[in-house]
């Protein structure tokens, strides 16, 4: 899943320094005659100012001296002379050598002043760099790794498929490399880089970081390199930015841990963890709960202006506990469960309301979502307890009692036999359904395993009905693509009413549902439904310098929004991979997937990987 519908994204642009250039203006060719003297006064000044101190304050080993054997009347004064004339002098030879140094640098031309400047600037740099530098982290096994590769579907025509996704990723990461290298993500029409206030004011190469396993499963290895490369040389975290800590985690450092173990090269899991400590300053609330935004630099945290009483988002602190479990048994530091709090508040009908206030530890505003806000911290306790091995036991009956409510009070079906999942708002149902939202099919299905009682038939079935609905939103626009949301009263079934929400930004999860439907089930439908898709993105959406997303689903004279989001190359376009791969190409019996469809290996039962998932990383 990807950021929240509502979650205001306005775009920024970094403008760019020529190689080698100094970030400093320069106005004149050199300085004048009048400001070198001046800046030499200046400097004089200070120094006498911090000589002339030394007579005014009182000295320092005189009164540690009186605490313990006071000097009486003449005879301290004499005893103290000598040191006080050897500090005078000490002090004007210092000022004098400070003086002839000002005065060579003065004298030396505007080139090798420059010289000097950029040389120091290269220093500093350094230093900060190295005081960045992660601590040695403590050698680790690397879980069992099954299917990291290949996955020939074996019939042709199957395969023929696979090779278009991947001529269509090729097309989305080689514009990007053309245009948009080193920034968030790509303006495929105007053809620049692009960003949001997800990431802040910097160029941290979202897209980089976000396609590199899907460059790797795809056999993409020349372009998996150029990834790495740029992370090893340009990806800094000790940057002036205020990110969001949900995307940067599910989209940085999954995607980071994820080319960690499916490559095995240290760099990546280096950067994850340099990157997860710059964000623990967000976790310092009177709760735990973390602060949406958290300053790179400062460590300063807050939430979103338009959130409920400044409450933190239920899908953004609800999503971190799988990348923080592979953190934990990656340093060996201990975590903690955010689910720990949550377990010991009330709940509205059962159901989780998406604001909490990370101050009070108190539910904002009754609005209960799988959609937009909520939907990533249901998917989250179903893969915490597939992350453990199936061994624990308390997240499990946290996602077992929590779809219960769910399904009582959200799921419903339509005039028309359509399943829908509405939303609860102060004890209202809207029969709105959004595009988020279509990830449940696939949750349902993967979680149908291991249901109380006999139940498991039915959440595959529950699944089956959700990808069918969702598969009608796409099936009923002109584009055959998906609204962002959609309504099912006054006799509309599936289809956006509002302007505003009949767009399609590239998003995955109507084919995520595909594809773990087609795992679970092998019913070719799914396959033919994720090519429709496939299909309609390829001429609606491509371009010349990329892939954008439409404004309107529903015209036949589509326009662009001009964003090739990060999660295009991360998600859809994975998903889309997989759906026509064997299964054998990371098999869900050796993978979960985090949110932004990052695969991460599970406990596999290694003892020290499900000790990490009993405490928390993040505490």
């Amino acid at each position: 899943m990807t950021t929240p519908a509502l979650l205001p994204l306005s775009g920024r642009r970094i403008p760019t320094l020529s190689p080698g250039a100094s970030s400093f203006p320069h106005h004149r060719a050199t300085l004048r005659l009048s400001e070198k003297f001046i800046l030499l006064l200046i400097l004089s000044a200070f120094i006498t100012l911090c000589f002339g101190a030394f007579f005014f304050l009182p000295d320092s080993s005189k009164h540690n001296a009186s605490v313990h054997s006071p000097p009486s009347g003449f005879m301290g004064v004499w005893r103290a002379a000598p040191r006080l004339h050897r500090l005078r002098d000490k002090i004007r030879a210092d000022h004098e050598r400070a003086l002839q140094e000002a005065k060579q640098k003065l004298r030396k031309s505007k080139k090798a002043l420059l010289h000097e400047i950029q040389t120091e600037k290269a220093r500093v740099a350094q230093e900060l760099k190295k005081k960045d530098v992660p601590r040695s982290l403590p050698p680790v096994p690397m879980p069992k790794l099954v299917g990291v590769n290949d996955g020939d579907p074996g019939e042709p025509d199957v395969k023929e498929k696979r090779d278009k996704i991947r001529e269509m990723m090729k097309h989305a990461w080689d514009s990007y490399r053309q245009y948009g290298w080193g920034h968030n993500e790509l303006k495929p029409i105007a053809k620049k880089g692009h960003s949001t206030n997800i990431f802040g004011n910097s160029q941290m190469g979202a897209t980089i970081v976000d396609a590199l396993d899907t460059l790797y499963i795809m056999g993409l290895h020349d372009e998996f390199k150029d990834g790495q490369e740029w992370i090893e040389q340009n990806l800094d975290f000790s940057v002036n930015a205020e990110v969001s800590v949900f995307e940067v985690n599910i989209r940085f450092i999954g995607g980071l841990l994820a080319a960690y173990y499916l490559s095995g090269q240290e760099v990546f899991k280096a950067k994850a963890v340099q990157l997860a400590e710059k964000l623990l300053p967000a976790f310092n609330t009177p709760t735990g709960i973390p602060w949406a935004m958290v300053n790179l630099k400062s460590g300063v945290g807050r939430n979103w202006g338009w959130a409920s009483a400044g409450s933190s988002i239920l899908a953004e602190f609800g999503t971190l506990h799988m990348e923080f479990v592979h953190l934990t048994y990656l340093t060996g530091n201990p975590v903690m469960h955010i689910r720990k709090l949550l377990a010991k508040m009330d709940r509205p009908n059962g159901l989780y309301p998406n604001y909490l206030n990370p101050r009070t530890g108190r539910w904002g505003q009754h609005h209960t979502s799988v959609g937009g806000l909520g939907d990533s911290f249901y998917e989250y306790l179903l893969k915490a307890w597939l992350m453990s091995d199936r061994t624990d036991a308390e997240a499990r009956k946290t996602y077992d009692d929590a779809i219960e409510a769910i399904e009582r009070h959200l799921i419903r079906k339509s005039n028309g036999g359509l399943t829908f999942i509405g939303e609860w708002k102060n004890g209202h149902l809207e029969r709105k359904m959004g595009h988020l939202t279509c990830f449940a099919g696939g949750m349902f299905a993967l979680g149908a395993d291991g249901s109380p009682g006999d139940k498991a038939g039915h959440y595959l079935q529950l699944g089956a009905e959700i990808a069918h609905t969702c598969h009608e939103s796409y099936d009923r626009t002109v584009l055959k693509l998906g609204p962002e949301a959609f309504k099912f009263d006054s006799g509309l079934e599936a289809v956006a009413v509002r302007q505003n929400e009949k767009y399609y930004i590239l998003r995955p999860e109507v084919i995520e549902t595909y594809w773990y439907m087609w795992r679970f089930t092998h019913d070719p439908k799914y396959r033919q439904w994720g090519w429709e898709a496939a299909q309609a993105i390829d001429k609606y959406c491509r371009v010349g310098g990329g892939f954008s997303g439409v404004k309107d689903v529903y015209s036949s004279n589509p326009t662009y929004d001009d964003v090739q989001q990060s999660f295009f190359l991360a998600e859809t376009l994975k998903y889309l991979y997989l759906l026509f791969s064997s299964d054998e190409l990371l098999p869900l019996e050796s993978w979960v997937f985090n949110t932004e469809a990052h695969p991460l290996p599970p406990a596999d039962g290694h003892p020290s990987f499900l000790c990490a998932g009993g405490e928390g990383f993040y505490r």
